[in-house]
């Protein structure tokens, strides 16, 4: 797990709990908010698309794990591809710049400690998605009992629908999170 985070120019240091915390909390926050605002907008029809797009971006930009960047070390141990080209000039401007080498293999291989933590967040993440995949199935059910869902202002569609856009922002982002949760603080180098 990577102890720094450079976003917009600026280096925040994340070596602590309690900052990774806040950073995940206010993850979740923003999908949270983005999922109640959608809604109001047009009930998910064309806008639940972003929901995805946001959940790519807070991985890119934040969590990493199954993407470049953030601050999960990559899940395959692989490392980005190294370019001789001149970064983007969006990404200049927004003053993010790709990760430096630290060592011979790029400081992305996982040791078997990082090998075992993944793999236990993995296995904690897909138990909560069991939970999330149970849920969508009492509301599809639901769904077919007209008494049952006489009281909610939602269609048995919409419900599903918004539970699927729920389990597609968890399986992008918790894993990553679990870690970021879970990993005491990191002890100074040097």
């Amino acid at each position: 797990m990577r102890a720094e985070l450079v976003f917009l120019g600026r280096r925040v240091d994340m070596s602590r709990r309690a900052r990774r915390r806040v950073l995940v909390v206010g993850i979740y926050a923003v999908f949270a908010a983005l999922i109640v605002g959608l809604w109001f907008v047009d009930q998910w029809r064309t806008t639940g698309t972003y929901i995805y797009w946001a959940a790519m971006l807070a991985c890119w930009l934040f969590l990493g794990g199954y993407y470049r960047g953030g601050l999960v070390k990559p899940f395959n141990g692989k490392g980005p591809r190294r370019s001789d080209a001149v970064p983007s000039l969006l990404l200049l401007k927004l003053h993010m710049y790709p990760a430096v080498a630290g060592d011979d293999d790029g400081g992305f291989r996982n040791d078997e400690r990082e090998l075992h933590q993944r793999d236990r967040a993995h296995y904690q993440a897909y138990q909560a998605m069991a939970v999330v995949v149970v849920i969508a199935w009492m509301v599809a059910y639901a769904g077919t009992k007209q008494h049952l869902m006489a009281a909610i202002p939602m269609t048995p569609a919409q419900m599903f629908y918004g539970m699927m856009l729920l389990t597609l922002m968890l399986i992008f982002t918790l894993p990553q999170c679990i870690l970021l949760w879970t990993e005491p603080d990191m002890e100074a180098e040097g």
